[in-house]
C-alpha cells in the first residue's frame, strides 16, 4: 500500500481513507486535495496525531464494514474528481501530484476489494489501538493533562474497536493469527507498564482516577482479544497469505508505479543477488583470503555489541556520519537536532529490527525524531541472544545508522519538514522504493565516497544488508506469486544471504504480510539507473551533491515522478 503519512508504521495496514461525503464541490486541484486530506484525517485521528494534527486527538478509528462500504464509495468520489481535473490546465508539479493522488486512490481501492489486509491480518487491529495511544504519550506536543484526556477518551473506544475487528476478520492464514498472539503480551504490557509511567507527573487526581479506569478497561479488553484470538481466531485460520500475481502487478503500479512485467522484476532480482554474492566472496578475500567467506564473515559477527550497549553504540556513530556527509559533500544537510536511539516498543517487535519514527510534516511543538532499535528478547535462550547480536555486530550496526538517520530516512524526513515550497501531497504521501530505495542506496554510496577508508569490514556488512534486500525481493515474488513456502524462505534468507537464522525467521515472518518488501532493492536500482542517466544529461556540470539535493527535494514519491522532473521526460525506470 502508498504509504499515507511517512513511516507511520502501527497503522499501515489500516490507512484505509474512511472518508466523508465530499460537503462541497472543490473548484480547483487545491482545493481538491485539501478536502481530500481533510476527509482522511476526520476519518483516521490516530494518522492526525501522527502527521501533527491534532484536533482529533480523543478520537480513534472506526473499522466496521460500514465504514468501509462508505469507504469505497467515497474513494470512487475522490477518484472520478482528480481523474476529471485535465492535466494540461495544472503545472507541472500538480499534474505530478494528481497522478500521484490517482495513484493512491487506486491503491487504497485494491487494498479495499482485492488485497484485504483488513479481514485477514488480527494483529492490525491490536497494533492499531496501542499505536494510537503511543502517538499521544511519545512526544509532548502539549501539556501531559491534555495530552492524558485523549488518551483517557481514546482508551474509552477500545472495546469497540476490538469488537469491529472480530466481526471484520475472517479465515485469516495460520501465521498473521500467530503473530498477533506473539506481539498481544508486548501490547498488553505498553498498557500495564509504558502508559502508566508516560503520565505519572500528573498531579490531577480525579483525571489519574479517570484513566486507571479507562487503562484498565483497555488492558481487560485487549487480554479478551488475546483469549479470543487463541482460542476462537487460530483454530480456523485457514487462509492463506498469498497476494497472487495479478493483485502483485497492480500493487506495484499504484504504490510503486513500476509497470516492469514480474517475471522480469524476479529475473533482474536475481541477477543482483548474484552480483552481491560474488562481491561479497571477494571481500571476505580481502579481509582474509586463506578463509571461508562465510568464516571471515563469522569472525566480523563476533564483533558486536552487548545487548546492554546497543543503544548507546548506535547513538555514539551518528555524529560522526552527519560530519562525513558535510565534509565530502555528499548532500546538503538540513537544521535539525541529532535523532535519539531508543529501544523498539515492545508491540512492534516481531517483525521489526530497526525503524526511524519522526514527528508528522505538521509536528511543530514536539519534534524529537526516535531511531528505534530492536534488542534481543531477554526471554530468549542465551544461544539465540547472542546469534541476534551478531546481527548488530559494528560494522552492520553502522550501515543500519546510514539507512535510518544519515544520510538515510531521517535526512530525508528534514528535507521534507525543512521545504516550505513542497506541497501536501509530497508532504503527506510516500512511495516504498523512493524511501527505502533512497534509504538503501546511501549505504552502499557513502562506502563508495571513502566512509571508514575502504574498510572492507565495513563493506562486507554492507553487502550482507544488500543481499538482505535482495532476498526481501526475491521471497516476496515467489512467495506471493510463485508459491514459495515459509520453510523455503527461511533457508533462502540464510543459504542466499548469509543472514542468521533468528533474522531469517523473522524476515519471513514479516514478507507474509508485506508483499512487496522488494522496494529497497527496486528502489536503488531505479535511483542508481537515475543517477546515471541524469550525469550524462548534465555531463560536467554534474556533481553528486546537486543530483543528491535535487532528488531528495522532491520528497519521495515514485521515482517514476523524481525522474520526470529531473529528466524532463518519462523513461526506464530499470
Amino acid at each position: 500500500m502508498r504509504r499515507l503519512l511517512l513511516r507511520s508504521s502501527f497503522l499501515v495496514l489500516l490507512s484505509l481513507l474512511l472518508v466523508a461525503p465530499i460537503a462541497a464541490k472543490p473548484r480547483n486541484f487545491s482545493q481538491l486535495v485539501d478536502a481530500y486530506f481533510d476527509d482522511y484525517f476526520k476519518a483516521n485521528p490516530s494518522q492526525a496525531t501522527n502527521a501533527g494534527i491534532h484536533q482529533y486527538d480523543s478520537q480513534l478509528e472506526d473499522f466496521s464494514l460500514a465504514g468501509h462500504r462508505q469507504n469505497r464509495r467515497r474513494l470512487l468520489e475522490y477518484l472520478a474528481a482528480f481523474q476529471a481535473i485535465n492535466p494540461r490546465t495544472l503545472s507541472q508539479l500538480d499534474g505530478d501530484d494528481r497522478e500521484i493522488m490517482i495513484a493512491a486512490i487506486h491503491s487504497q481501492l485494491l487494498e479495499e476489494d482485492r488485497v484485504q489486509m483488513w479481514r485477514k491480518n488480527p494483529d492490525a487491529y491490536s497494533g492499531a489501538v496501542t499505536g494510537s495511544i503511543f502517538s499521544l504519550i511519545k512526544r509532548n506536543f502539549a501539556s501531559p493533562d491534555d495530552r492524558l484526556h485523549s488518551v483517557i477518551a481514546r482508551e474509552k473506544q477500545i472495546e469497540r474497536a476490538l469488537r469491529q475487528a472480530r466481526a471484520v476478520l475472517s479465515n485469516p492464514p495460520k501465521i498473521y493469527t500467530d503473530i498477533a498472539i506473539e506481539q498481544m503480551p508486548g501490547n498488553i504490557d505498553f498498557f500495564e507498564t509504558t502508559a502508566p509511567d508516560a503520565f505519572k507527573d500528573v498531579k490531577d487526581a480525579s483525571l489519574l482516577a479517570a484513566f486507571k479506569q479507562s487503562n484498565d478497561a483497555a488492558i481487560a479488553e485487549l487480554k479478551n482479544y488475546q483469549a479470543w484470538l487463541q482460542k476462537d481466531l487460530l483454530p480456523r485460520s485457514h487462509g492463506t497469505f498469498a497476494i497472487g500475481a495479478e493483485n502483485y502487478r497492480l500493487k506495484l503500479l499504484y504504490d510503486e508505479m513500476v509497470d516492469v512485467p514480474v517475471p522480469q522484476l524476479l529475473k533482474i532480482g536475481y541477477g543482483q543477488l548474484h552480483k552481491d554474492q560474488r562481491m561479497f566472496v571477494e571481500t571476505a578475500r580481502r579481509i582474509d583470503p586463506n578463509k571461508k567467506p562465510e568464516d571471515v564473515l563469522k569472525e566480523v559477527e563476533r564483533d558486536h555489541p552487548s545487548a546492554d550497549k546497543l543503544l548507546s553504540s548506535a547513538q555514539q556513530q551518528l555524529d560522526g556520519l552527519r560530519q562525513f556527509l558535510i565534509d565530502h559533500k555528499i548532500i546538503t544537510v538540513p537544521g535539525g537536532s541529532q535523532a535519539k536511539v531508543v529501544e523498539t516498543p515492545s508491540f512492534a517487535r516481531a517483525t521489526t529490527f530497526a525503524s526511524m519514527d519522526t514527528p508528522g510534516p505538521y509536528e511543530t511543538k514536539a519534534t524529537e525524531a526516535y531511531y528505534n532499535i530492536t534488542l534481543p528478547d531477554p526471554t530468549w535462550p542465551k544461544e539465540k541472544q547472542e546469534e541476534y547480536l551478531e546481527g548488530y555486530n559494528f560494522p552492520l550496526l553502522s550501515n543500519v545508522s546510514v539507512h535510518e538517520v544519515w544520510p538515510g530516512h531521517y535526512t530525508q524526513f528534514l528535507w521534507v519538514k525543512n521545504n516550505p515550497e513542497l506541497s501536501k501531497v509530497r508532504k503527506l504521501t510516500s512511495a516504498g522504493s523512493n524511501a527505502e530505495g533512497w534509504a538503501h542506496y546511501s549505504e552502499e554510496m557513502v562506502l563508495d565516497e571513502g566512509l571508514y577508508n575502504n574498510d572492507p569490514k565495513y563493506r562486507l556488512a554492507q553487502l550482507v544488508d544488500a543481499l538482505l534486500r535482495d532476498c526481501r525481493y526475491i521471497v516476496g515474488i515467489r512467495m506471493h506469486t510463485q508459491g514459495m513456502t515459509m520453510e523455503q524462505a527461511r533457508e533462502f534468507f540464510v543459504k542466499e544471504g548469509h543472514q542468521v537464522p533468528v533474522v531469517g525467521e523473522m524476515e519471513t515472518k514479516r514478507g507474509t504480510g508485506d508483499p512487496t518488501y522488494l522496494m529497497y532493492t527496486l528502489g536503488k536500482l531505479e535511483i542508481l539507473k537515475l543517477r546515471e542517466d541524469y550525469k550524462r544529461k548534465l555531463g560536467a556540470q554534474f556533481s553528486l551533491q546537486d543530483f543528491h539535493d535535487r532528488f531528495i527535494k522532491a520528497g519521495s514519491p515514485p521515482v517514476k515522478i523524481v525522474r520526470r522532473e529531473l529528466m524532463g521526460r518519462d523513461g526506464p525506470l530499470l
